[in-house]
């Protein structure tokens, strides 16, 4: 009995953590040392980017007339210019596309998550979101040229560039809101029922207020995806290099085309100019992320 209670005692004295093993410690160690260098690896080729767009591109949208003025009347070998004409054309087609991606993608959201659930048709549009999802810039252009322009004999414009350009964000809305949605606990759809509300009144008052913050940053990031591409553009619309604000008529300059066509020159002028809206793309780019994240700030729900 002596034994028993001395075993005990000398068992609930032990330490209650042992000594990490020689093989542990290092295996830990590696996985720390391999996380690290990935994270050098990724890193290098960013900051390489941003340093080479600094350095090039820098003296460019530092001048007086970058803000305010077009290249209209320069030739090739000309210095100077601003990128007013580029910057009007790539906001008019954001907000274009904005005004309708938004709507219907948070619409086919709404039906899939609350509404549609496991229904042939829902199945059939989760498919479509698939497939558009993953469909190419230039295929997109291609489709709104034959609709658009072949099939509804329209002229090439800058709208036609934002229907392009709706069919690459109307997928990334749809998925960011349909994964909001399904975020949303359902006590509180079932409080508001018992509450007497109907399902409409629910989803908007409860559900999409909830949800807000997270679809307001997936739109707004789905926005800085899709204004960086340049396929359409080729394709739906001509350049120019004065300032259009006329949508619907006319060629009509943006950040992408004015890149792939200031590099098109040859020239030292073409790349002072190609690095400035290269640069000034970023700038815009990163725009829109400090608003997609001042955005959800505003909008997430408020706790003690």
């Amino acid at each position: 009995m002596r034994t028993d209670a001395a075993d005990v005692e000398q068992l609930a004295t032990a330490p209650a953590f042992q000594s990490i093993g020689f093989g542990r410690k290092f295996k830990d160690n590696l996985a720390t040392v391999l996380f690290a260098a990935a994270f050098v690896i990724a890193v290098i080729p960013l900051l390489w980017v941003l340093w080479t767009l600094l350095e090039r591109g820098l003296q460019p949208i530092l001048s007086a007339d970058w803000w305010s003025h077009s290249f209209k009347g320069l030739l090739p070998t000309d210095f100077g210019g601003g990128i007013y004409h580029a910057l009007v054309g790539t906001v008019f087609e954001g907000l274009v596309c904005l005004i309708f991606a938004v709507p219907l993608g948070v619409m086919v959201a709404v039906f899939l998550v609350e509404y549609g659930q496991q229904s042939k048709l829902a199945k059939a549009a989760t498919f479509m979101v698939d497939i558009l999802s993953g469909l190419p810039s230039i295929v997109a252009g291609l489709f709104i040229y034959a609709l658009w322009i072949t099939t509804f004999g329209m002229t090439r414009s800058g709208f036609a560039v934002a229907l392009a350009l709706l069919l690459l964000m109307l997928p990334v809305v749809v998925r960011v809101t349909e994964t909001m949605l399904l975020i949303v606990p359902n006590e509180l759809r079932e409080a508001a029922y018992a509450l007497g509300l109907p399902k409409w009144k629910t989803i908007v008052r409860i559900v999409l207020p909830t949800a807000l913050s997270g679809i307001v940053t997936g739109v707004m990031l789905g926005l800085a995806r899709v204004l960086g591409e340049t396929a359409p553009l080729l394709i739906l619309v001509g350049y120019s290099s004065a300032i259009n604000f006329d949508l619907f008529r006319g060629e009509m300059a943006s950040l992408p085309l004015t890149i792939f066509m200031e590099r098109s020159t040859g020239t030292m002028a073409g790349d002072y100019r190609m690095w400035g809206a290269a640069l000034t793309l970023v700038i815009v780019i990163m725009l829109i992320n400090l608003a997609a994240t001042g955005l959800s700030k505003i909008f997430a729900i408020k706790t003690k």
